[in-house]
């Protein structure tokens, strides 16, 4: 079981940094076009992508969205966080068997509102920037220590 800890917002620091990694396979391609119902065949057909000026299927470019959010939500500030609102900029397609990392650095705190702001960048393991931005989050006020929840097993039929 994975450990969940978060970061409170007095406990954060300016230029304090976190990251996550994941792998896009088959399967989460399809899991985020059922859950979002984004069917646009550049995700989906092989055939149609090959016509496009990517010459291959791309994953989602809110998928990378999620790994943003995902990073936020378990590393920093972790558990707890409420995000406000984020901005993006897709720099480069992100293909099937990509692993991405998503790179948080604490920008700004604002104290009061316990607002705070954090650059976002996400690359490809060749090290190329392929969404880039920045994250506005509410920051926990108390600490949490947790087990990660356990998901259940998805089996996808085709």
């Amino acid at each position: 079981m994975n450990q969940l800890e978060n970061f409170t917002f007095d406990e954060l620091t300016v230029g304090q940094t976190a990251e996550y990694s994941k792998t896009l396979g088959e399967d989460e391609i399809i899991l985020f076009a059922a859950v979002s119902g984004d069917v646009n065949p550049v995700h989906l057909d092989a055939d149609f992508a090959s016509t496009t000026l990517f010459r291959e299927r791309i994953a989602h470019g809110m998928y990378t969205g999620g790994l943003i959010s995902a990073a936020l939500a378990m590393k920093l500030p972790g558990p707890g966080t409420i995000y406000l609102g984020q901005t993006l900029k897709f720099e480069r397609p992100v293909k099937l068997g990509d692993t991405i990392t998503v790179r948080l650095t604490v920008l700004e705190k604002i104290a009061g509102k316990n607002h705070v702001s954090l650059d976002t960048t996400a690359t490809n393991q060749h090290g190329k920037t392929v969404v880039s931005g920045t994250a506005t989050v509410l920051a926990p006020k108390e600490k949490v220590r947790m087990e990660s929840p356990t998901l259940p097993d998805i089996k996808i039929q085709r």
